[in-house]
């Protein structure tokens, strides 16, 4: 399916950017203005570990329950981890066929989450970029599909924290 490969690919820009964040740049400023590449980072890998738990039917309050996260932990080992999880629950049989109970959305299509993440590690392999001084550039087959699904959800994306 397109928007698997569309996730993974997406997925691995994130990868990319992170993997090459020097020690210095962890608390640097980003164009997010509250957040900095270690809290993007960080939002990147408590959703991608979420995922999956909304893919197997955990309610929004159910999520809430678990534990915050470990800033202490080799954040990007941990992503890699949590990316290959996530993608791995997506392409469970029938995950997409699911609605889930997402905590900023509400009750969605899991089909409609996988489009949220692909954006959010697309806009946010940019965003890293931006504030580390790393390659910007996106594949521009994955950004128009990306933009050609979301845009239209643009100002929604924005309040939910997808």
């Amino acid at each position: 399916m397109a928007e698997l490969i569309e996730l993974a690919k997406a997925q691995d820009e994130a990868r990319r950017r992170v993997g090459v964040i020097a020690l210095d740049q962890w608390d640097l400023p980003t164009p997010c203005t509250d957040w900095s590449v270690r809290d993007i980072v960080m939002h990147l890998l408590e959703v991608s570990r979420i995922v999956p738990r909304l893919l197997q039917g955990v309610t929004a309050e159910g999520l809430m329950a678990g534990s915050g996260p470990d800033r202490q932990v080799d954040l990007t080992v941990a992503l890699d981890r949590a990316l290959t999880d996530e993608l791995t629950a997506f392409e469970t049989a029938g995950a997409l066929d699911m609605i889930v109970h997402h905590p900023g959305a509400g009750d969605i299509p899991a089909a409609r989450l996988l489009q949220f993440r692909t954006t959010d590690y697309l806009l946010h392999s940019w965003d890293i970029a931006r504030a580390t001084g790393s390659d910007e550039l996106l594949p521009d087959g994955l950004v128009v599909a990306t933009w050609t699904r979301m845009g239209p959800m643009a100002a929604v994306i924005t309040k939910i924290g997808a």
